[in-house]
């Protein structure tokens, strides 16, 4: 799994995060594990506004982009935890504590991982993420379309 391979809506959701400075930005690859959804993209923000404001913000550039709102939301109002479901993925927003106590890389070990490292101040993100890092049990680069 490389980043270019992944659905645009992952995509957009994930460049999305990075503009509300979200940190630990991972992606989980759920379409080989009998999941109900094909990926999960998981993030930390470290206080309740910027929690909101990445869930704003994701939600803005996947309905301007696409024309796609989430199914199902959860959380919004918390600072610990907040989640988007737009049926073929979710995104998930946790606070550091709250995101060490679900462990969802944990808890879905077997899927590939894709991590996408925190970028500095500054930095360019055109042509999507740099120095991506691939991890799970078995990852692949064929690209999944959902």
């Amino acid at each position: 799994m490389n980043y270019n391979s992944l659905p645009e809506g992952v995509r957009l959701a994930v460049e999305a995060a990075q503009n509300k400075k979200a940190a630990g930005i991972s992606v989980l690859d759920l379409s080989g594990v009998g999941a109900f959804t094909s990926y999960f993209v998981i993030c930390t923000g470290f206080s309740t506004p910027q929690v909101q404001a990445i869930c704003t913000e994701v939600e803005e550039q996947l309905y301007k982009e696409q024309g796609r709102s989430p199914e199902h939301r959860e959380g919004r109002g918390s600072s610990e935890w907040a989640l988007l479901d737009f049926g073929s993925f979710i995104v998930h927003v946790f606070s550091e504590q709250a995101r060490h106590f679900y462990d969802l890389e944990r808890l879905w070990r077997s899927a590939p991982k894709l991590e996408i490292p925190d970028e500095p101040e500054g930095a360019s993100r055109h042509g999507g993420p740099r120095n991506v890092a691939i991890g799970g049990s078995h990852a692949h680069d064929e690209a999944v379309s959902k």
